[in-house]
């Protein structure tokens, strides 16, 4: 085998996917990752610093991509409409890049180590959020406010997404939850 195959990083992903689909995330080792993939664990090293990141490449870029499209809206944009265009953006770059989302869900779900990489990798998401909208002029308490609220709908919006197995594009999903969440204070009581 090639020392630098290019489908070597596919191939681990779906090697560990197939393992913690069949045995649990927290049973599945690195090196039965590397093993069922035909590499060694050194090979699996220089893809993924551990087997969180898997599930997780890349995810790091979600942040600053976010941050990115918040910053180059118009300044007569509002705050809440930057962050979902930004929102919309970079999740529908996320959802054409994503394999196997559903399995991915489950295995996250079933784990409560992979649900706290979650969490982490949300605040990251909303610490990029407020940071772009202080740059544009919000004061800290409504810019940490309005990037939780953003970060819950861009979260809700990506499960809406999987859920519908890719009959749904995720601008339809942010949408439908955007406009849910804007909706809440008029609904009777």
């Amino acid at each position: 085998m090639a020392r630098w195959d290019p489908g070597t990083e596919e191939r681990l992903q779906q090697a560990a996917v197939d393992l913690f689909r069949q045995y649990g995330y927290e049973q599945v080792t690195v090196t039965q990752i590397a093993e069922r993939a035909g590499l060694t664990r050194r090979s699996f090293s220089r893809y993924f610093t551990d087997k969180r990141e898997v599930l997780f490449a890349g995810s790091e870029q979600l942040a600053p991509a976010i941050a990115q499209e918040i910053d180059a809206a118009g300044p007569g944009t509002s705050p809440f409409a930057a962050i979902l265009g930004a929102l919309g953006k970079v999740g529908n770059l996320l959802a054409a890049h994503v394999k196997q989302a559903s399995e991915r869900r489950a295995i996250i779900d079933a784990s409560p180590e992979l649900q706290e990489r979650e969490r982490t990798k949300l605040a990251g998401i909303a610490s990029a959020i407020a940071q772009s909208l202080e740059q544009r002029r919000l004061n800290r308490g409504e810019a940490l406010m309005l990037a939780d609220i953003a970060t819950v709908i861009f979260k809700h919006a990506f499960e809406r997404w999987v859920s519908a197995a890719g009959q749904r594009s995720f601008d339809d999903c942010l949408r439908e939850v955007s406009a849910w969440a804007a909706g809440l204070d008029s609904r009777p009581r």
